[in-house]
């Protein structure tokens, strides 16, 4: 037998689903729902910002873990936004992205055989990242039908190599923004058993029900929580690859040696852009993020269920989970979603892609609503038609 040529540990998972489908729409000229990049343009500030620079040949290596103006930029935000004082030089990492940002944590925290809690469904970069670590993810299903953290289900899975507990609000693919309490329920499971908390906080700003708390802000939580964030989704420059990390001195310290050879730092240029624009807009700007996508969200949502899709609607993010069971006529949510491309003209992604037994998201899809109001009305007309026509 010839042997393999690949990694035992690149079988474990296969590309993203998301980025697949994105592959699909554009072979089919379908709008895309499915990749949550908007179809917008981004802030002329940042453009322009970003076009001086290059101009002034701001074109070689920053330093590695980031640029100082956009180290104390992004300070000087943490303490507008949530009263929480970050050191730019010992506590700040800027990467090529939130998901190098969370790779890099996972490859710096973590030994093989470690264990690390993930609620589910789950953003699905979540499960290779410690894959590639050598950590195991153990996945914990949030609780029905409100999608809430259930403390006991969580504690009962904590063991003895249980290091980190990832937590995603506003979160990616549901739209939860985690409560108040339910937060203070991941902060006591951390204090209590010497947890870290790793928090995607990419969607910070984009909230529609509730308000976004920051899990390092909590009692007994500041040293032990790393924060990820960027530029992609408050900005509207996912192509930029801006990413940020916020976490204490020593893990900062192994973080950065990692990032370092993972990608050597994010593009030079780009880091200034988005240190100008963090310096230059006000609150107005982030407290305007959430009102504008409330306005696309109220669109797609009553469109989807005006077409007879089942969903909740999003607090925060700019996703939302529909069930499929009304509509797709005993087909599975992979078949479902390319029957969508193909015949309606719209790319969502496969529900199953969010959970660790695809089996428990054969009934969803997800759809990204980070477009423009036009778009969005296109793809319900688009979706109303293909109802009519398949009833």
């Amino acid at each position: 037998m010839t042997p393999s040529r690949i990694s035992t540990r690149a079988g474990r998972f296969s590309e993203s689903v998301i980025r697949e489908m994105t592959r699909v729409a554009r072979r089919h000229d379908a709008v895309n729902l499915a990749q949550g990049f908007p179809d917008f343009p981004a802030p002329d500030l940042l453009k322009e910002a970003a076009c001086r620079a290059i101009r002034a040949d701001v074109n070689q290596y920053a330093v590695t873990w980031g640029t100082p103006r956009l180290r104390t930029a992004l300070a000087r935000r943490y303490l507008a936004a949530y009263g929480l004082e970050v050191d730019p030089d010992r506590e700040i990492v800027v990467t090529c992205g939130a998901t190098e940002a969370m790779a890099a944590v996972f490859l710096a925290l973590f030994d093989p055989g470690d264990e690390v809690l993930i609620p589910e469904p789950f953003y699905e970069n979540y499960g290779p990242d410690a894959i590639l670590a050598g950590a195991t993810p153990v996945y914990v299903p949030l609780q029905e039908p409100d999608l809430r953290f259930d403390a006991d289900a969580f504690a009962h899975r904590i063991t003895s190599k249980t290091r980190a507990i990832v937590l995603n609000t506003p979160n990616n693919p549901t739209g939860r923004v985690f409560s108040r309490s339910e937060l203070e329920a991941v902060a006591k499971l951390c204090r209590t058993h010497g947890l870290i908390a790793i928090t995607d906080e990419i969607y910070e700003y984009i909230t529609y029900g509730g308000e976004h708390l920051s899990l390092a802000t909590f009692d007994g939580m500041r040293d032990r929580t790393v924060i990820v964030s960027g530029a992609s989704k408050t900005f509207a420059v996912t192509g930029w690859r801006v990413g940020t990390i916020v976490a204490p001195p020593d893990i900062t310290v192994a973080v950065r040696a990692v990032h370092d050879f993972l990608t050597v730092g994010a593009p030079a240029p780009l880091q200034e852009a988005v240190a100008e624009a963090m310096e230059t807009l006000d609150e107005s700007y982030y407290g305007s993020l959430g009102a504008e996508y409330r306005e696309r969200r109220d669109v797609l949502v009553p469109g989807l269920r005006e077409v007879g899709f089942q969903c909740r609607m999003p607090e925060g993010a700019y996703y939302v989970m529909a069930d499929i069971s009304a509509l797709a006529d005993g087909a599975d949510d992979v078949a479902f979603s390319h029957r969508l491309v193909k015949e309606a003209g719209v790319a969502p992604v496969p529900g199953s892609s969010f959970f660790s037994t695809p089996d428990a998201g054969r009934h969803l899809v997800r759809f990204a609503f980070c477009k423009k109001l036009d778009t969005l009305a296109e793809a319900v007309d688009r979706l109303a038609r293909f109802t009519r026509l398949g009833s």
